[in-house]
């Protein structure tokens, strides 16, 4: 609802980012940027929600974030891979879309099922049981 036209810009900025990353022949070197891309459009999303406390919360948990991406994606490169990369950028630009449009309760419908389905994707069995010491060591 408070999204400006700058915010939707710079997001948009980021999904573009992306999406040559996925369209870069060197796509299987190039994982760790595309985790760190996305997690950079996970950012800006909280930082323009206007949520100071969760801002703050997501700054805190950032490298734990990251380093979890990087090892759930560490394996990745191959077609399956890029067709999975693929449907979030599609998810995200819906989700510019609906912001542009403010329709924040599709927005927020939207962003929910996006969450759950990452979620999914992201917590292979190995990682379902790691700890914090077991991811950074």
């Amino acid at each position: 609802g408070r999204r400006t036209e700058q915010d939707l810009t710079d997001m948009a900025a980021c999904v573009d980012e992306l999406e040559a990353l996925v369209t870069s022949p060197r796509l299987p070197a190039d994982v760790a940027a595309w985790t760190l891309c996305t997690q950079r459009f996970h950012d800006l999303l909280v930082e323009r929600a206007g949520n100071k406390t969760l801002a703050i919360q997501s700054v805190v948990l950032r490298e734990v974030v990251q380093t979890h991406l990087l090892l759930a994606t560490r394996n990745s490169g191959d077609a399956a891979a890029v067709r999975s990369f693929t449907k979030v950028i599609r998810s995200y630009r819906k989700l510019l879309a609906l912001l542009a449009a403010r329709d924040a309760a599709g927005a927020e419908q939207h962003w929910r099922t996006h969450m759950d389905v990452a979620a999914r994707t992201l917590l292979p069995e190995q990682l379902k049981s790691a700890t914090l010491l077991d991811m950074f060591s």
